[in-house]
């Protein structure tokens, strides 16, 4: 079974609310599934957008899951908290110098090329709003779930401290997050 067949299997097995088929479908019809997840830090490959939602999945799963939790929600939330990279990277090229041959090459690599400057957590939450609903608990963990690495986060602004301790969510899904990227994540600039 490949990523996008992993993926949409955990889905649609786990979320039976109004829209959950419609979401799917339109991501189907975007890049979500072939996009990488970052220029070059973490799965920055071919697959790699969905490759990180299902490691946060897992590391979710496997590290924060308890009682307290609604699966149908931790799903929303980890597979779906990057969905603001879909249509979002482009493949360029650039001249790099061959250090064997001392020729220049043209390589690959990513770009970003965002036709909706809308932030990161928020835009996840509006372009999956399209489709469903969130809880209120959803909304927040998606939106807050790059913590300090967010912009509004960085200005002083009190709300991420306290979406953090009213929704123990959002702080999961950080945790989740963070752990997938840095430590359980192959590290690549590859384009395959």
């Amino acid at each position: 079974m490949n990523y996008h067949e992993k993926f949409e299997e955990i889905f649609m097995k786990n979320v039976k609310r109004e829209g959950a088929k419609e979401l799917m479908e339109w991501l189907k019809k975007t890049d979500f599934f072939t996009a990488p997840a970052s220029t070059k830090f973490h799965c920055a490959c071919e697959n790699g957008l969905v490759m990180h939602s299902l490691s946060v999945y897992n590391t979710y799963m496997d590290k924060h899951f308890d009682d307290t939790d609604n699966m149908e929600s931790v799903v929303i939330c980890t597979l779906l908290h990057d969905l603001c990279k879909a249509q979002f990277y482009k493949t360029s090229t650039r001249n790099v110098k061959n250090e064997e041959t001392g020729q220049w090459e043209k390589v690959p690599y990513y770009t970003v090329e965002d036709s909706f400057p809308y932030g990161h957590g928020e835009k996840s939450v509006f372009l999956i709003e399209r489709f469903m609903r969130l809880k209120t608990s959803e909304a927040m963990a998606i939106r807050w779930h790059m913590g300090g690495f967010d912009d509004s986060a960085k200005s002083g602004n009190f709300a991420i401290s306290l979406a953090y301790e009213k929704y123990p969510m959002a702080v999961k899904l950080h945790l989740s997050d963070l752990e997938s990227t840095y430590l359980r994540e192959k590290h690549t600039s590859q384009i395959k």
